[in-house]
């Protein structure tokens, strides 16, 4: 497995890592036996950074890998923790909560739940408008000085609160979307993380499956899957999109490697700074992924990749108006 770092004051992790809120919440209903199996071949493929959020499944995520990392040694893996996101029994998001005692709170209950004394990574999953980041980065300065938190991360962040909390203490990683559909972060957002020695985890590295090479506009979606909601899949912009998807495949079949290989092999190139998150359910779709890591991609092959898919070329936004309008990082 390669090897990065994520920017100058983070840990050295895997090339890629496991996203893994898919096998909790919000798409559709995931199959716990193979979750955990999942989890267990990324480990065994060399994988150690495992990305979580205590509001996945409203704590059944951090549950699920404890149980997947029982009887391993907790110093093999990378835990990235989100937080902050409040929820209530039937699952409906009800805010940001970002208050130094509400950071304190939330990382004992996922310490118990992750049965460990400490988590690698932790980030408020989306900024709260109404705490000065210094006050969250401050609380987990804390965290971090009591030996309970060895990192500090951020999440959609701004250059704005970047550069905050970064100035109070230093941030291992932006966990941020970048995709061939989702290229926002490049004109700002990334210049600024690399001038602070800032990494990036990437997530929705396939644009949640649309450029997996393996949707189609005809997939029936489970009522709990936001992609219902999620503008590129609605039917005026699905089709525009798996058009590019399909331009795409011809690049990947010159290669012989797959839709989903490419697309992740583009992201890998864009800097040894950035490690993308795999949001793989099932072991068949991790070792698709996985293949990714032996692609050699050439300046020719990027010219093809980005002639299929330009900057810019994706049918409607990343999340819906709700969710836009709570992006720091899509604040101009």
């Amino acid at each position: 497995m390669q090897r990065r770092s994520l920017g100058s004051h983070g840990p050295q992790t895997s090339a890629l890592g496991l996203g893994c809120m898919g096998m909790s919440d919000l798409y559709g209903t995931a199959d716990e036996k193979e979750s955990i199996a999942t989890i267990h071949a990324a480990l065994e493929a060399g994988i150690t950074l495992l990305d979580t959020g205590d509001y996945y499944g409203m704590g059944h995520n951090e549950m699920l890998l404890r149980e997947a990392l029982r009887g391993r040694s907790r110093e093999q893996v990378v835990i990235s923790v989100k937080f902050g996101a409040m929820r209530d029994p039937n699952g409906a998001w009800l805010g940001i909560d970002g208050r130094p005692v509400a950071v304190k709170n939330f990382l004992s209950y996922t310490l118990r739940r992750l049965g460990t004394s400490y988590v690698d990574i932790y980030r408020l999953g989306r900024f709260d408008p109404a705490v000065p980041i210094e006050d969250t980065i401050g609380a987990l300065a804390d965290l971090i000085k009591a030996g309970y938190v060895r990192h500090a991360g951020l999440s959609e962040a701004g250059v704005d609160t970047i550069r905050r909390a970064h100035a109070l203490h230093a941030i291992s990683d932006l966990q941020i979307e970048y995709s061939l559909l989702s290229r926002g972060i490049e004109t700002v957002i990334l210049p600024v993380c690399r001038e602070l020695g800032i990494g990036v985890t990437a997530y929705g590295v396939l644009s949640r499956g649309l450029l997996s090479g393996h949707w189609s506009k005809d997939r029936a979606l489970a009522p709990n899957d936001v992609r219902k909601f999620a503008p590129r899949f609605s039917p005026a912009n699905v089709e525009r999109n798996l058009a590019l998807v399909e331009a795409l495949r011809a690049v990947a079949a010159a290669r012989g490697a797959t839709v989903a290989q490419i697309a992740l092999g583009w992201v890998l190139s864009r800097g040894q700074d950035i490690v993308p998150l795999i949001g793989a359910r099932r072991r068949a779709q991790l070792s698709e992924a996985l293949g990714a890591l032996d692609l050699n991609l050439s300046a020719a092959d990027l010219a093809q990749i980005e002639a299929a898919i330009p900057p810019g070329a994706a049918a409607g936004e990343r999340y819906d108006a709700r969710q836009m309008a709570i992006l720091d990082s899509e604040r101009k």
